[in-house]
């Protein structure tokens, strides 16, 4: 897939980086549209664990996988596999990874610390 019209600039974002990810944010009234670009050979436990600290994932992401593959495992070892293009969600409490050699390009919409109640995102 060509992914140079969603990797273009985007009018009034804020980017940064960590891990390796890059993103890309809007505020839009009282939440936030990301565009989340995960590299090959990404992995969660690999590179943000060790920047964040925390021993998995506690954001929960909620959005349209554009481009690319990935697999959410869960503490329990529940595993999801999400393939562009479909819609992601993705509860508190995962390690993730990119699938194959195409980077993941996620549009994700946030509540920042509010997402996970106000979206109702929890695994039972």
């Amino acid at each position: 897939m060509n992914t140079d019209t969603l990797l273009g600039p985007l009018k009034d974002a804020t980017r940064r980086e960590i891990g390796g990810v890059q993103v890309d944010v809007v505020r839009t009234g009282n939440s936030r549209v990301k565009r989340v670009v995960y590299p090959v050979g990404f992995r969660w436990s690999k590179d943000i664990k060790p920047v964040i600290g925390t021993e998995l994932c506690q954001h929960a992401h909620v959005g349209f996988l554009a481009a690319g593959r990935l697999t959410i495992e869960y503490a329990d070892g529940a595993l999801e596999e999400y393939v562009a293009p479909q819609v992601v969600a993705i509860a508190p409490g995962h390690d993730g990874w990119v699938v194959g050699e195409e980077p993941a390009i996620l549009i994700q919409f946030d509540f920042e610390g509010e997402t996970v109640e106000r979206l109702g995102l929890t695994r039972s």
